[in-house]
């Protein structure tokens, strides 16, 4: 199908759908798209903020709208694959800005459906070389990827999830996606222990006491 903004109706159509659409073409975002986005993306940061009560952490427009794009372009190179192999690094790039807490969260806006369209691009072609770049994408913002099976090794915990606020979120998507692979860490499953109390049973009742 065609639209007047591709890129945007993809943000939205995610965010507010959680579903998909394929363009006739891969078109380059104009400058106009990305302020666009810029501001979509800042109010749904701010409504989210809202439950996460935090004055501390703002929105980070960079962080942002580079994950929207990185989104946007892998959604429509799931089907849209002719003479685009030596663009991908183009099309799909690491993130240059500074990797903080406000990043991280500004950047899970989009980051947090990477998951879904690297589970569609395995069923096409498990050696997609696309893939590699999207995982070590979630290996660097891995906060979106709690629930997706990810190779995350020799992360210091204790001071990844310093932060309170990010800690409390972290620690409530593990619960919500059930991910063992993360809440069976030692330093993690700790913490969650002590969050549950004495409703562990109610909250996670499968989920195993680990020992240090």
């Amino acid at each position: 199908m065609k639209a007047q903004s591709p890129f945007l109706d993809t943000l939205f159509l995610l965010r507010q759908e959680e579903c998909i659409t394929i363009f006739t073409d891969l078109l380059e975002i104009s400058r106009k798209e990305e302020n666009d986005a810029a501001e979509y993306l800042e109010t749904e940061f701010e409504k989210e903020r809202l439950e996460f009560l935090s004055d501390t952490i703002s929105y980070d427009k960079e962080a942002a709208v580079w994950a929207a794009k990185v989104l946007y372009h892998s959604v429509q190179l799931h089907l849209i694959r002719q003479d685009t192999a030596k663009d991908l690094d183009t099309l799909v790039p690491a993130f240059k800005g500074k990797r903080n807490i406000s990043a991280i969260l500004s950047a899970d806006l989009s980051l947090r459906f990477l998951p879904q369209i690297i589970l569609a691009l395995q069923q096409t072609d498990p050696e997609d070389r696309l893939i590699k770049l999207l995982e070590n994408i979630l290996a660097q913002f891995h906060y979106s990827a709690v629930g997706f099976n990810l190779e995350l090794e020799n992360i210091n915990w204790e001071e990844e999830l310093k932060d309170s606020t990010y800690r409390k979120l972290y620690l409530e998507r593990i619960v919500e996606k059930k991910s063992y692979q993360l809440a069976e860490i030692p330093y993690i499953n700790n913490l969650l222990i002590a969050e549950f109390g004495l409703y562990k049973d109610v909250f996670w009742k499968e989920l195993k006491i680990m020992n240090n």
